[in-house]
């Protein structure tokens, strides 16, 4: 992590987001690998201990544990040996940073091509962050993040640009592992190989602003309801509206915690035009009013 950060920028749905400091890192490529430490910040106005939110990539590799991470309002546990992918755009707080021991590695979209991307699920939102190697599966990512590490840290021997292509290479390797790590777990499995789940949370998430009928994504993508609904339950374990309504609390969180828009607009800013229905609709998945929820994060 870097210990001084450029300013914040801004998204149009009036969140903050922290910006990857492409001037910290070392030859100013679109990566930083090293150790975890203390007092280090993505920005002197967001506090580690603070929720806040990135527009990177954070893989955290533990030596020491317990530590509690919050990632999207759920909290994880990690033990030495654990993992934590945070990818951009979650909301995520970390505890007290003395406790966290490791390897921490970040990296800019944009810094890896398209089809690297996509073989490694940069983007994979639906699998968890939290990632627990095996004795072999641990021994190869450490082998592979301390190559990387070093790669990183020789600015010597190499152009810029040849430097920039060995990072590229030694990074896609380490990312390679992750992936097949993230995919071996057996709920991951069943995500990515059923397509009528996949598509259907694709289209929730793009669409989950506006939409929240069960019946219209089933009629978008072609499906019988009753099809959407044995696939989600079978991916998911819950309804295809439980799945939605989870989504869209998510984000109204997310508009809550960071940003000071007016319970109206934010409700509006996610399918509710009525301030008093999305207030009810808010209390009812989480035993809590908008500005209760607010209050206890300011």
């Amino acid at each position: 992590m870097a210990d001084r950060t450029p300013e914040a920028a801004g998204d149009g749905d009036g969140i903050r987001t922290f910006p990857f400091p492409v001037d910290l890192s070392v030859g100013g490529v679109g990566m930083q690998v090293g150790p975890m430490g203390t007092g280090r910040m993505w920005h002197a106005e967001a506090p580690l201990e603070r929720v806040h939110r990135i527009d990177f990539h954070v893989v955290m590799l533990f030596t020491e544990g317990p530590v509690r991470h919050m990632i999207d309002f759920a909290e994880y546990q990690a033990q030495a040996g654990d993992l934590l992918w945070i990818r951009p755009g979650q909301v995520h707080r970390f505890s007290r940073t003395c406790e966290y021991r490791g390897s921490v590695l970040t990296m800019q979209p944009g810094f890896l091509p398209r089809a690297i991307v996509e073989a490694t699920g940069l983007y994979r939102y639906d699998l968890p962050p939290l990632l627990r190697p095996d004795a072999p599966q641990l021994t190869a990512l450490r082998a592979s993040l301390a190559h990387l590490q070093r790669e990183y840290e020789d600015t010597a021997t190499l152009p810029l640009s040849l430097h920039t292509s060995v990072l590229r290479h030694s990074l896609t390797a380490l990312l390679l592992r992750l992936a097949h790590l993230a995919a071996s777990s057996a709920e991951a499995a069943r995500r990515q190989a059923d397509t009528t789940f996949t598509l259907f949370r694709d289209a929730v998430e793009q669409d989950f602003a506006t939409n929240h009928s069960v019946s219209a994504y089933a009629d978008a993508l072609g499906y019988s309801r009753r099809t959407l609904v044995r696939a989600v339950r079978a991916a998911t374990g819950e309804t295809p509206k439980g799945f939605i309504d989870k989504r869209v609390v998510l984000e109204a969180k997310r508009l809550l915690a960071h940003t000071d828009l007016p319970i109206g607009r934010v409700g509006a800013a996610i399918g509710f035009p009525d301030a008093a229905n999305f207030s009810k609709f808010f209390h009812l998945h989480t035993g809590q009013t908008p500005v209760a929820f607010r209050a206890e994060l300011r």
